[in-house]
């Protein structure tokens, strides 16, 4: 094992190694900021709440229309 640090520069790996993984995690924290579910800053979307408890107009015009 000590024969690859010979050839790879210890702190030039680690730098990368870092650089790598704070890509990776600001990555995946800006494709969970993109969700609706996920989104901790806006919370869920108003509408999706609102509509699943709201009646359809289709039924209330059904029963009217005749």
């Amino acid at each position: 094992m000590w024969r690859i640090w010979r050839l790879i520069d210890p702190l030039r790996a680690l730098v990368v190694q870092g650089v790598f993984l704070f890509g990776i995690a600001v990555m995946i924290h800006l494709i969970l900021l993109s969700t609706n579910k996920y989104n901790w800053m806006d919370g869920p979307a108003k509408k999706a709440v609102a509509s699943a408890n709201s009646p359809t107009p289709t039924a209330v015009a059904s029963l009217t229309a005749k």
